[in-house]
């Protein structure tokens, strides 16, 4: 959602300086264009080399499945089309069905609740031969009648009393800001089951056993027997802390000997897959904050490793985490080794790699200092060419990016 254009902000904040109208816009017009022609926006990688889902695609009889978990603020079915289009371009999938499929998501314990929407996209090459199913997650539905208890400050009674500007950024964040205190009160559980059922839709069978239009439960026996899939997720700011939550929520179920067929079957899935989530603008260790501990952490050796003394109670051969942050975005943050070891659960075996990348242009302020929109550096990142590149093809390897290889550097992390 891009509320205000910033550099109309700079230009209007150089041409009140200057106090000559005309002058002054032509000379900020001028200097702006340029500084839009030389795109020195910094992509920094530290960590493993990874290699994006392209290598997936290419398996022989492998379908690649991806989610996407969106962050703060009210969204509709359709909110990661322009993030799709370019990812299916980098990957040269050009060929895909003439409708999405739709199920509405509920609890398998209260079929009344209604937890939001799954929109499944089915994409292929011109041979057929390499096909991605993604899974768009939309579960603002569930906070949304929380929020409507700020409605009457977006009336006119309020928003009428404020500057322009000062009313768009008010009802933005009446619409971001009270999603993360909602996750923490009796919505969370909400959430959850709806990421835990999109995860069952998502490692069930192929796009023609997948229902539509449906309001209908995941169950075990949607869950094929199949088990040569690729899984992988795509999350935003609250969305990372909920694909982890919901990730360590099933862990902890299976830790505890449940025997019942569902999570049996999620636990062959799952036990030799490794599983990459690209997080942008990442919270993990903000929202993180007042939050108690994981059932089992500090134990990443004794589940990862294969002669681990818990390796067989392990969720996953290994969770990829790969994190892109903007420093200009305000509510983004790297994750340190340290935060992964103390604060996430051992048995998703999660390795880090972190990705410093300005997705948001910065702009000399006419000599009072660098700038850029930090709510540009806190959306940008599903629609910046670099990113795309990143989660298509990976860093460091036979098939990485062009812009990758000419617009980011990599330094290798070990132990």
């Amino acid at each position: 959602m891009r509320l205000i254009n910033f550099k109309i902000l700079a230009l209007t904040f150089f041409i009140l300086l200057t106090g000559c109208s005309s002058i002054g816009k032509g000379i900020a017009e001028a200097v702006l264009e340029k500084q839009d022609q030389d795109d020195n926006r910094v992509c920094e990688i530290w960590g493993e080399k990874f290699t994006g889902l392209k290598p997936q695609l290419e398996h022989t009889d492998r379908k690649m499945k991806l989610m996407m978990v969106h962050g703060v603020g009210h969204h509709l079915p359709g909110y990661s089309t322009q993030f799709l289009e370019k990812l299916t371009k980098e990957l040269d999938l050009n060929v895909t069905t003439k409708s999405h499929k739709n199920i509405s998501l509920t609890d398998p314990k209260d079929t009344s609740k209604h937890l939001g929407n799954l929109r499944i996209s089915r994409y292929l090459n011109k041979t057929n031969q390499q096909e991605l199913l993604f899974y768009e997650l939309t579960w603002s539905e569930i906070t949304d009648k929380d929020k409507e208890f700020l409605a009457y400050d977006n009336s006119g009674d309020q928003s009428f009393r404020r500057a322009e500007v000062n009313d768009l950024l008010k009802k933005f964040s009446n619409d971001t800001s009270p999603d993360p205190i909602i996750y923490l009160g009796e919505k969370r559980e909400d959430i959850l089951v709806s990421f835990a059922q999109s995860f069952c839709w998502m490692i069930s069978g192929g796009w023609d056993n997948l229902p539509d239009e449906a309001h209908q439960v995941c169950s075990s026996k949607d869950i094929t027997p199949f088990y040569n899939d690729s899984y992988g997720f795509v999350s935003h700011s609250l969305g990372s802390r909920i694909t982890i939550d919901g990730l360590q929520r099933i862990a902890s179920i299976l830790g505890k000997g449940e025997t019942a067929p569902y999570y049996a079957a999620v636990a062959n899935v799952l036990k030799n897959k490794e599983v990459p989530i690209y997080m942008m603008s990442n919270q993990l260790p903000m929202l993180q904050l007042g939050r108690t501990m994981p059932e089992i952490s500090n134990q990443a050796n004794a589940y990862c490793q294969t002669n681990g003394a818990k390796y067989a109670d392990r969720m996953l051969a290994k969770t990829s985490i790969i994190a892109f942050s903007d420093p200009n975005d305000l509510l983004s943050y790297s994750i340190p080794t340290q935060f992964v070891n103390k604060y996430l659960d051992s048995r998703l075996c999660i390795n880090v790699t972190n990705i410093n990348i300005n997705v948001a242009k910065i702009y000399d302020a006419f000599g009072f200092g660098k700038l850029a929109n930090p709510m540009e550096a806190h959306i940008g990142y599903d629609t910046d060419d670099r990113v795309i590149a990143l989660i298509a093809k990976g860093i460091a390897n036979e098939k990485t990016a062009p812009i990758v290889h000419d617009r980011c550097s990599w330094i290798e992390t070990v132990n």
